[in-house]
């Protein structure tokens, strides 16, 4: 069940109606953690299990780290959620990986190695969902959370179905307080309030998810086939051919990503809970380490608060210590995205471009603040380095052909300034181009303008309905009737 299908509409307006008809909270919350099992369980079948095994590992291992004084067995159980959290994250999603690296190997030492496949299906989700019961688990460790009291408070903030595919990655720091905040109030007067319906977080929660529904359907999904046409085969394609298939790539996974999590977010704030930005206009960031502010934000600060500040806690002076702690960060981060060489590449580069500018700002002064950088000239500047960095990088993102890569970068770096076959891949999809310009103009306009989901959903209500009706004519004009899969369902 994906969001852009019908069924994911009906399943949501019935999940809405039933606990709008509810009145106790704990019911509400039951309803919510039955539909957000019916919701993995229709899209992922038997794969069910996972999640509830990651839930009650960790809801028990939890409460046992919070009620010994042992610092040994705190550990022994924190080890024992890493183990079994990581372990599962990666027989289901690095096995077969494994497998063809050990068989590359054996064929080049000639020892015949030939270890079949064990082609097992990525559970959806996997990588988000053991994440947060990670990052549960050593927030009770570090006690700067307490222990969920119920089972069923835990588990729904596990499989919380707006965000549980792909993201954004929830803190228990983030959720549990809004689900207890409630229930903490029947303690005191006994009497427990229902999650409520405003008609303030309807309407912005609708236009969230509009425009989400439009970044994928109409703009992600359109530009998709320029994407594909550029890369299905990218040997001998011109440089700036090249060029184009990032930018359009950028632009796609940008509002196929941010698209999903639109319609996440949205859909929380209609049931009342608030879910982290995940994107804030990445691609005028005018730095590599402030695009990874405003990309995949919840990723990247489970990263920076999880594994690089604790790398390089006891000496956060030496340049060698923040470059290496950053190498690794951004490694997991690109293998996180899968299993091949490129996600490896995507990280590697992505850790030296962060890294290099992280040191050479501390080291050079003269770098950080110079007058030429506070300029409009050196902004703009500062924005179009980053993003030409940014689009290199992406091209490991998306090309899984180590071949096809790697022509593809030598191309994208050493233009050979023909034009030919770009002129014709333009005209051959004037649509997705269109779209792309398109997108830009947006991108900037909310980039000079601020929040335009804010200023859509504080329209009157005769020009907010114009704006759905438009958004979806929109949609319906350039669908093809198959919903396709966000790309972050592969992660």
């Amino acid at each position: 069940m994906i969001f852009t299908s019908i069924d994911f509409i009906v399943f949501f307006i019935f999940i809405l109606g039933v606990v709008a008809i509810v009145k106790h909270r704990k019911f509400q919350h039951l309803i919510l953690l039955g539909g957000s099992y019916y919701f993995f369980y229709f899209s992922s079948n038997y794969l069910i299990v996972l999640l509830i095994f990651s839930t009650i590992l960790d809801f028990y291992l939890a409460k046992l780290i919070y009620s010994t004084d042992n610092i040994f067995r705190k550990k022994l159980f924190l080890i024992i959620s890493l183990v079994g959290n990581l372990g599962l994250l990666g027989f289901f999603k690095y096995s077969d990986f494994a497998i063809l690296q050990f068989n590359i190997l054996g064929n080049y030492f000639d020892v015949g190695a030939n270890i079949p496949f064990i082609n097992l299906i990525l559970p959806l989700g996997i990588s988000f969902y053991t994440f947060q019961t990670i990052s549960y688990t050593i927030d009770v460790y570090r006690g700067t959370l307490k222990p969920s009291k119920t089972f069923s408070e835990f588990a729904l903030f596990v499989a919380f179905f707006p965000q549980l595919v792909a993201g954004p990655i929830l803190r228990a720091k983030q959720f549990l307080p809004q689900l207890r905040e409630k229930m903490e109030d029947y303690e005191i007067n006994g009497n427990i309030r229902r999650i409520l319906f405003k008609s303030a977080n309807v309407k912005f929660g609708i236009t969230l998810m509009a425009f989400g529904f439009i970044k994928k359907m109409f703009f992600a999904d359109n530009i998709a086939p320029l994407v594909d046409d550029i890369f299905f085969n990218p040997i001998g394609a011109e440089s700036f051919t090249i060029i184009l298939g990032a930018l359009a790539f950028a632009v796609q996974v940008y509002g196929d990503f941010s698209g999903y999590t639109d319609i996440a977010i949205g859909a929380a704030f209609i049931l009342g809970f608030k879910i982290p930005a995940n994107f804030n206009k990445p691609y005028f960031a005018i730095s590599p380490t402030a695009f990874w502010n405003k990309w995949h934000i919840s990723l990247s600060l489970w990263i920076r608060d999880y594994l690089y500040l604790p790398l390089i806690f006891k000496n956060r002076k030496s340049s060698l210590r923040i470059f290496l702690g950053l190498m690794i960060a951004f490694m997991l981060i690109g293998f996180w995205h899968g299993d091949g060489w490129n996600f490896l590449i995507f990280g590697i580069l992505q850790g030296i471009f962060v890294g290099l500018h992280t040191i050479l700002r501390s080291k050079i002064p003269f770098l950080r603040n110079h007058k030429f950088f506070k300029t409009k000239f050196g902004k703009i500047s500062s924005i179009l380095v980053t993003q030409y960095l940014i689009f290199f990088s992406f091209l490991a993102f998306r090309i899984s052909d180590l071949q096809h890569l790697f022509y593809s970068m030598e191309k994208y770096l050493l233009l050979d300034f023909q034009i030919v076959e770009t002129i014709y891949i333009i005209q051959s999809h004037k649509l997705s181009i269109g779209l792309l310009i398109l997108f830009i103009i947006i991108h900037f306009i909310s980039f000079r303008k601020g929040n335009l989901v804010e200023v859509f959903s504080k329209l009157n209500y005769k020009y907010w309905v114009l704006f759905l009706t438009v958004g979806i004519l929109a949609i319906l004009l350039f669908y093809d009737g198959n919903p396709t899969d966000f790309i972050y369902f592969k992660f």
